[in-house]
């Protein structure tokens, strides 16, 4: 048993669970959802019924019920004399229809690889005699890669030298690399709510409490609330996405820049910067350039821009934290592989050609699942963000997780609102990718049409003709 949480602390996670009947079972999704997108990890100790019952202001039978319901379908074990505890739940690739008729998963939001990714591989292969020269151990990254790297902050405006880089294994080790150097266990972290919800995960499990300033769909950051939480917290770090938000889609302005950037100079705070998403442009040619300051600490990727599957990211920040990275990073690993930086410093030199080729595969898929929403869903606010990953739709009845579990059942994985949040809430809220093929994304929108009625009490609202005019989109 890892951990526990308790009865008060799973009351607030569940937020707004009671969407269905009978209670017991209302009770026991709630619990389903919390489990399958690990807001609650596996080995977690679950409250005692009368406890959970007491806290919830339901009868002991009624918890008692849920708790068996979980246990039937995998998501909890029960011993008598220990309690309750949550067990591990299978995750599935993103993004595609599964041989086993499994369903679509759409829980990562991860553009296909890029076309001309395996003719670079294949290039990198046939020169593989000098990659295997070397000793293989790179817990600093290539030269080479880091001066391609660094070339493209100077290109920026951001100058950059090599030295102030560091390769590793993805966007995500980076964030846990940083999380680990600059937090400790009682320290504050300031993220956007909502956010990404790995790095909020990544942020907790170094000991730091979490505390969320607010970002939104239609008016972005709210700057006096963002002040006032530097002012009050004084974070150790703030993690910030600026271009392309996870989930908003939102990009800052220069005055939400400057604005961050003066409040967290005041509280002596760490800019934390994520630019995995920072070049999905869709609308425009590139976002604006923002200033944070050279003390800012940068994390991007090639995950999103090139192929998930192409573990390579990086950290940019001064050379003293780039030298406290590398003496604590043989905890976790030895070094990025030689293979994938070769690759990557190949693709960097690439980006002209690649960005415009992914914006317009972006492009394509975010105004296909904008129409299929709009025509299916009238009620809920259906935004349309000029680049990244993925919308933020707005509901027009708090039953996001409701909908996810209903979708899980017709073999559609979406992440609820809840999984995004850093304080609660969110459950008008539901991400929807648009990074899959085309016809899934068409089928996905199909299953939460035929679904909502059911799940929120309000009629379905598209016509025949307008769920043909939406499949003939491409």
């Amino acid at each position: 048993m890892d951990s526990r949480i308790g009865a008060r602390g799973l009351a607030a996670a569940l937020g707004g669970w009671r969407t269905r009947t009978p209670t017991y079972e209302a009770l026991a999704d709630g619990i389903r959802l919390l489990c399958l997108d690990n807001r609650v990890a596996a080995h977690t100790a679950l409250p005692a019924e009368r406890e959970l019952a007491t806290t919830l202001g339901l009868s002991r039978a009624t918890v008692a019920a849920a708790y068996r319901s979980l246990r039937e379908s995998g998501h909890i074990e029960s011993t008598r004399g220990s309690g309750s505890i949550t067990l591990p739940q299978v995750r599935r690739g993103a993004g595609r229809v599964f041989n086993d008729g499994d369903g679509i998963d759409l829980q990562q939001a991860s553009p296909a690889a890029w076309p001309g990714l395996a003719g670079v591989m294949a290039e990198v292969g046939a020169d593989s005699a000098s990659l295997v020269g070397r000793p293989g151990y790179d817990i600093v990254g290539s030269i080479e890669l880091r001066a391609a790297i660094a070339d493209r902050y100077t290109a920026r405006g951001i100058p950059t030298d090599p030295e102030e880089i560091l390769v590793t294994n993805g966007g995500q080790h980076a964030i846990h690399l940083v999380t680990d150097a600059l937090l400790r266990p009682g320290a504050t972290a300031l993220l956007e709510t909502p956010t990404y919800p790995h790095a909020t995960e990544a942020i907790k499990a170094t000991g730091a409490r979490v505390t969320g300033t607010p970002v939104t769909v239609d008016d972005g950051w709210d700057l006096d609330r963002a002040v006032q939480a530097f002012r009050r917290a004084r974070p150790a770090l703030a993690y910030l996405m600026p271009w392309f938000q996870n989930p908003t889609g939102r990009t800052m302005t220069a005055l939400d820049a400057a604005t961050f950037r003066a409040a967290a100079e005041a509280a002596g705070s760490v800019l934390v910067i994520d630019e995995t998403t920072a070049e999905l442009a869709i609308d425009s040619a590139a976002p604006e350039a923002l200033d944070f300051g050279h003390e800012a600490v940068r994390i991007g990727s090639l995950g999103k821009t090139v192929w998930g599957g192409l573990r390579v990211g990086w950290v940019r920040g001064d050379r003293a934290l780039i030298r406290r990275l590398v003496a604590a990073r043989p905890r976790r690993d030895l070094g990025t592989a030689e293979f994938e930086q070769a690759v990557a410093t190949r693709l960097l030199r690439m980006m002209p050609d690649i960005l415009p080729q992914r914006a317009e595969l972006l492009g394509q898929g975010r105004d296909l699942v904008v129409a299929a929403l709009r025509a299916s869903f009238p009620g809920w606010r259906i935004p349309v963000p000029g680049g990244g990953v993925s919308l933020w739709v707005g509901l027009d009845a708090p039953r996001s997780g409701s909908l996810v579990l209903a979708a899980r059942r017709e073999g559609v994985l979406l992440s609820a609102g809840p999984r995004f949040s850093v304080d609660g809430g969110y459950d008008s809220y539901l991400r929807v990718p648009f990074t899959a093929p085309s016809e899934q994304m068409r089928e996905a929108v199909a299953v939460l049409a035929r679904l909502w009625p059911g799940v929120s009490g309000r009629p379905a609202s598209a016509t025949v003709d307008e769920m043909e005019a939406v499949a003939a989109i491409v």
